[in-house]
């Protein structure tokens, strides 16, 4: 049961990435969502995908509807987003647990209703409340995402059943792409028979990162099916991550890093971009073998893979 669960979850045999059997060559994608899904699923592209974190959160609230559609504007191709769960049941879009941060309200989300937290507005990351907005719920983020951008849920795997739910009542559940820590086999339990599609994270540099990567090969090795991704976050770029990004391509599994902050990718992180030369900083990172990057800074990152020939 776990084995067929794996094969239809998290391994590259999903049905949605728009190819036709027999040897005949690839469909055309009938939208950017389903172009993504169909890159997501060719471990022979060059072609780089770019995630934006929490949406444009430099220009909007972050994880709000303006952020997402500011990002399908620029090109990218994911939205990452976090859910937290009302009172009431609803799940909205917060990476934080209060709300005290990005809205004019404050409290923890699990104890507030829904209604309650809709009559707050929405704060930037300079702290400015912009009339008008609130915050977010996760229909809402899905029916704006439908067809024009794939998502990423980051923070709520522990929603699972819920999200499903929403996703196949849109009729978009191919093009949510979740991740988590939990071992192999409990996801694989949790998510038999979905079309959801779904990514490890690996710490590589930690215990319990090394031993879920370990999960993951010794899987590879004994039936030859692998993860459609792995996202693989390290502090210092060292022998051992090279390693883990080498065995990670080697396996036909797209690479995801991170080039938010320096901790997540050994210093070769957007400001670093921005800051200095996109080409050293970039550069090593696509060295890596890299071919998913989730960034803080979508334009700079698309318009330089846009020169490097990778989109």
């Amino acid at each position: 049961m776990i084995k067929t669960a794996l094969k239809h979850i998290l391994w590259v045999l999903s049905a949605t990435c728009a190819l036709v059997s027999c040897g005949q060559k690839a469909s055309v994608p009938a939208n950017k969502a389903e172009q993504v899904i169909a890159e997501l699923n060719d471990p022979s592209s060059k072609y780089v995908v770019v995630v934006c974190h929490r949406g444009d959160w430099r220009n909007y609230p972050e994880n709000s509807l303006g952020a997402i559609e500011s990002v399908i504007r620029m090109g990218a191709d994911i939205v990452e987003i976090d859910l937290k769960l009302t009172k009431d049941s609803v799940l909205v879009l917060s990476h934080d647990h209060t709300c005290n941060r990005m809205t004019t309200g404050r409290g923890d989300i699990s104890t507030m209703t829904y209604d309650s937290l809709a009559t707050f507005n929405l704060k930037t990351a300079h702290n400015i409340a912009i009339p008008g907005t609130r915050i977010t719920t996760l229909r809402e983020a899905l029916e704006v995402c439908k067809d024009r951008i794939v998502i990423n849920v980051d923070q709520g795997f522990q929603y699972y059943d819920m999200v499903v739910a929403l996703t196949d009542e849109l009729d978009m559940t191919d093009q949510i792409l979740i991740k988590g820590k939990k071992a192999r086999e409990a996801v694989a339990s949790e998510m038999e028979g979905s079309r959801m599609m779904y990514m490890p994270i690996i710490d590589i540099q930690k215990p319990k990162g090394r031993d879920l990567f370990s999960q993951y090969e010794d899987w590879y090795a004994q039936t030859g099916e692998k993860p459609l991704a792995y996202e693989v976050c390290f502090s210092e770029l060292d022998a051992e991550v090279e390693e883990c990004c080498r065995k990670v391509v080697a396996q036909d599994s797209k690479l995801w890093v991170n080039t938010l902050w320096a901790s997540l990718c050994g210093g070769y992180d957007d400001d670093a971009a921005f800051e200095g030369d996109p080409d050293a900083v970039y550069g090593k990172i696509l060295s890596l073998g890299t071919s998913i990057i989730q960034t803080d800074r979508p334009e700079l990152l698309i318009g330089w893979l846009r020169k490097q020939g990778r989109r």
